[in-house]
């Protein structure tokens, strides 16, 4: 299954955790001439605290979310831990195509790379760099949400994503918040004025 052939832009911010970026997605959703709205992920997981069906993830089911993959609805999914599934709805995307709006993603650079392969024109693709693994550390600590041994597991996994970077459009070094957020604005600005002259996906 594909998504049609109308519709707005994609734009996908990834990063590893305490890099910023949902920061800045949340400052790009606030800009009203961007017109954009934030795609929910689905998820296999159970809700944490306060969180809500449809507004912080879809909720499903192990066997509701592998039938949604044997259908072909995901965009994108990925199997995180055992069973612990995270992906994009192709009706999330046409949902927010249908009211008139591009969509910003806050994902995983796997997931994140593998919309841009699927809509390569459609996509902007954008990673946020943290100024060092080091800085990463601190700003994680700062946070005083997590083990230090969690810590240390998301520090191995940034290591891995932030080789990933140059496989993205660009990549926004954040060692200055509010450059970032101009600099992340006017890039998605200067997308979402772009035509689509190729919308071909390599499924078709």
């Amino acid at each position: 299954m594909t998504t049609s052939q109308k519709g707005g832009k994609l734009i996908v911010f990834s990063a590893p955790s305490g890099s910023g970026k949902t920061t800045i997605v949340r400052h790009l959703l606030s800009v009203e001439e961007l017109n954009l709205e934030f795609s929910v992920s689905a998820t296999s997981r159970a809700p944490r605290g306060e969180e809500e069906h449809g507004k912080d993830y879809y909720f499903l089911s192990i066997e509701d979310f592998k039938q949604k993959m044997k259908n072909d609805e995901f965009l994108e999914w990925e199997e995180v831990y055992r069973d612990n599934f995270y992906g994009t709805l192709y009706s999330e995307v046409e949902r927010i195509w249908a009211k008139g709006k591009n969509v910003i993603f806050d994902i995983d650079v796997v997931g994140g790379l593998r919309i841009k392969k699927k809509y390569p024109e459609r996509t902007l693709a954008v990673f946020i760099k943290p100024p060092s693994v080091e800085e990463l550390k601190i700003r994680l600590k700062k946070r005083s949400t997590e083990s230090e041994e969690k810590i240390n597991i998301r520090i191995a996994k940034a290591s891995v994503e932030m080789a990933t970077a140059p496989r993205f459009d660009f990549i926004i070094e954040n060692d200055d918040l509010q450059h970032a957020l101009e600099e992340a604005e006017d890039l998605v600005a200067e997308h979402i004025a772009k035509p689509i002259f190729n919308d071909v996906t390599e499924e078709e």
